[in-house]
């Protein structure tokens, strides 16, 4: 019986790809948090990761016109702005603290994920050696 790894880890190998994005992300607005005109970016995690479930042929892409395209990356999706509460004078609309903030609990979660995947490998190789 062939071993599936995307059926034997479940979501948690797409969800680390869209939280290690997510972070390059977070990471960015912080270190523009003074940079005059730069627009914060953000994703929604939930449907980049349940349009990254839907993707059956990942990898495909189109090269005719009546090709139909599929997610090309699992950490792939529409970047959002950031709405500010609080408006700058030059524009900026990064905001230190949500900023800080929402890169804790992503990298919070990532670390979850991390562990989940630990969890899943151990029990593989603990059902391949018969345990």
């Amino acid at each position: 019986m062939p071993l599936s790894f995307d059926s034997a880890l479940g979501i948690h190998a797409r969800a680390l790809a869209v939280r290690g994005r997510r972070t390059e992300l977070l990471a960015s607005n912080i270190a523009n948090a003074d940079t005059p005109g730069y627009k914060a970016r953000d994703m929604d995690f939930r449907a980049v990761l349940s349009q990254a479930g839907t993707s059956i042929h990942k990898g495909m892409r189109a090269t005719q016109k009546g090709h139909m395209v599929s997610g090309e990356d699992a950490s792939s999706g529409p970047l959002l702005y950031r709405v500010p509460l609080h408006p700058s004078l030059d524009g900026n609309t990064v905001d230190g603290q949500l900023e800080k903030a929402a890169f804790a609990e992503n990298a919070l979660r990532y670390q979850a994920s991390l562990t989940f995947l630990d969890q899943k490998f151990k029990g593989l190789i603990g059902a391949l050696k018969g345990e």
